[in-house]
């Protein structure tokens, strides 16, 4: 997260001020804006969605209710008739002649015993029989003639002693006004002693039908569907002499509510009403445009305004530091500053900047530069006077001749201890530069643990290893040499028994790697998180303290050497020993071959 901040920051920082104004627009305006309005409007929407799907629910219910209802008004005579007997017996009664049926239609129709209310004016009751002695005409009539009826058909598929069908009549029934028809057929087989097939025909007023849906003034399109077939609607298939209409797909409806009634699988469709917030948008277009370009507008030409006042003023200041004469090194003054805000201040503070600068660089730099100058002379000859008065070769020729000496009174060791004790000191007089190849360092430390040795005898050991490659390069002088002295000091003094020192030099992963190791009395872990951290965090004023000061002067010199990119960490442990492994890495270094 931290660093994806900074990477936002780099690209803004990098951005002119314009183009800062403009972010700032679209991010805070703009965007912020567009995404309001298509929440609010989505919102809406669903909101409004929401309403009218709870609105169908109610149209289909209510006229689900309203064809229930009249489907049970249906019904409910041909349950009267099922279990009535003197129906079934007039109906199974075989006539001599047309007069005795007629006089047996009349006395079943008035007996007060018999008698069942067949008149409604939204219902057609007709009964039919396959007696060949019942005459048709009006409540009665034959199944034979109705063989070929599709509600006929319907009624012997139907699972159900009563059905719910609906049908078109045929041509045969050209002069029937109503030829679209919605009808409960049921059989009256109750009694089973009975021969003839009888069944009851209740057809349901298809016009009340119809009138009553119109009269519900729906808002949206209704249908009523059996299947595909359109029983009616509010959308103008409710022609009562035209054959049913068919759904061609091509429909889209937001609702539907399937129920069964009669063994009959109806279907209540509700098309979607028009949009009402699109039509609220689009009626009122102009307003919504005007009050958008208002929302975008004002902010821009303000942005406009600001950007002027922020970048012609910044630009004029950016000039002034741009245009600065390298040879006189001085700036120029702001002549037209105007503006209380932070910029006309910034501008006046740079006015009374450029005047103090020229003062201080008449004043107070150019003499101090001379100064300078006359104190780096003078301090260069006195360095020269007192290299001039020191002659190390003396010295040398000195212990050449003290080292002669032994040899001829045959004290080899002593000897060998001068000889080591000279290239300790040639090598320190000779180093005139402050780096040196690995392979001389390593000479350094073998004759300084020679010396070292031969004040410890066999208390002390050693074991130098290079990898081959390694000796060429060039380090800081006497680095290796610090450590490994404070092995010998602060490891092999403090500790009675033998201590061994280890110089490992190697290559890895693209570093290079020293490591000097001892098993002396190591330091409690106190000392070495604080003496990691000193090395770590290592300055100049660190080597004004006392202890250490050899460890933390080499690792300054390394983290001088490498940009700060070396690292030396120490490990160690009371009684143990004490590790410390330096990391170079090796395109830090120099080699040579």
């Amino acid at each position: 997260m931290a660093k994806v901040r900074l990477q936002f920051k780099g690209i803004m920082d990098d951005l002119t001020i314009r183009r800062k104004l403009i972010v700032l627009f679209v991010f805070c305006v703009l965007l912020p804006l567009f995404v309001t309005d298509a929440v609010i409007i989505y919102i809406i929407r669903q909101d409004e969605n929401s309403k009218q799907q709870y609105e169908m629910g109610n149209i289909a219910s209510a006229l689900e209710a309203d064809v229930r209802s009249t489907v049970e008004s249906a019904v409910r005579p041909t349950t009267g008739l099922l279990i009535n007997r003197a129906i079934s017996e007039f109906l199974d009664r075989e006539y001599s002649s047309a007069v005795d049926f007629y006089d047996a239609r009349y006395s079943i129709l008035t007996n007060p015993f018999a008698k069942i209310n067949l008149e409604s004016s939204d219902l057609i009751v007709t009964m039919y029989t396959d007696n060949p002695t019942i005459i048709s005409g009006g409540t009665f009539g034959q199944i034979a003639p109705q063989e070929e009826e599709p509600w006929m058909e319907t009624v012997k598929n139907a699972g159900s002693d009563a059905a719910l069908v609906s049908y078109f009549l045929g041509e045969k029934h050209r002069t029937d006004p109503i030829k679209k028809r919605l009808a409960i057929v049921r059989k009256l087989d109750y009694f089973k002693d009975l021969r003839y097939r009888k069944y009851v025909k209740v057809d349901i007023d298809y016009g009340a039908m119809v009138r009553r849906l119109n009269d519900m003034k729906y808002s949206v399109p209704v249908f009523l569907c059996e299947g595909d077939k359109i029983l009616y609607s509010n959308m103008g298939y409710t022609d009562v002499i035209t054959p049913f209409s068919y759904l061609t797909g091509d429909e889209r409806f937001a609702y539907e509510n399937d129920f069964e009634l009669c063994g009959l699988k109806l279907r209540v469709l509700i098309g979607k009403d028009e949009d009402a917030v699109g039509i609220w948008m689009r009626d009122h277009l102009p307003i919504l445009l005007l009050l958008v370009l208002v929302n975008i507008l004002l902010p821009l030409i303000l942005m406009y305004v600001i950007n002027v006042s922020f970048v012609g003023r910044l630009r004029t200041l950016s000039d002034s530091f741009d245009n600065v004469n390298e040879d006189r090194k001085s700036l120029e003054i702001i002549e037209d500053v105007h503006g209380k805000d932070e910029i006309g201040s910034l501008m006046r503070n740079y006015n009374r900047m450029v005047i103090r600068l020229k003062d201080l660089i008449k004043t107070v730099y150019e003499d101090r530069l001379e100064k300078q100058e006359i104190d780096i002379a003078r301090q260069q000859a006195e360095l020269l006077a007192l290299h001039s008065q020191i002659n190390p070769h003396f010295l040398f020729n000195v212990l050449e001749s003290i080292r002669m000496h032994s040899l001829i009174k045959h004290e080899d060791e002593t000897a060998r201890m001068i000889e080591r004790l000279a290239i300790l000191q040639r090598q320190n007089v000779d180093w005139s530069d402050d780096y040196v190849r690995i392979k001389e360092e390593l000479k350094f430390v073998e004759a300084y643990l020679d010396l070292q040795k031969y004040r410890f005898g066999d208390k002390l050991n050693y074991q130098i290893s290079v990898r081959n490659g390694c000796e060429n390069y060039y380090m800081p002088k006497l680095t290796l040499e610090t450590f490994v002295e404070n092995a010998c000091v602060h490891g092999a003094e403090n500790k009675a028994g033998a201590t061994r020192i280890y110089i490992r030099v190697y290559e890895q992963d693209e570093n290079l790697y020293m490591e000097v190791e001892d098993t002396g009395d190591g330091m409690e872990q106190k000392e070495v998180d604080a003496l990691n951290m000193r090395m770590r965090e290592c300055t100049i004023d660190d080597l004004k303290e006392g202890k250490h000061v050899g460890m933390i002067n080499a690792s300054l010199r390394l983290k001088m050497l490498t940009s700060g990119r070396a690292s030396v960490i120490l490990e160690s442990e009371k009684g143990t020993g004490t590790t410390i492994l330096i990391c170079i890495p090796l395109d830090t270094l120099k080699i040579t071959l």
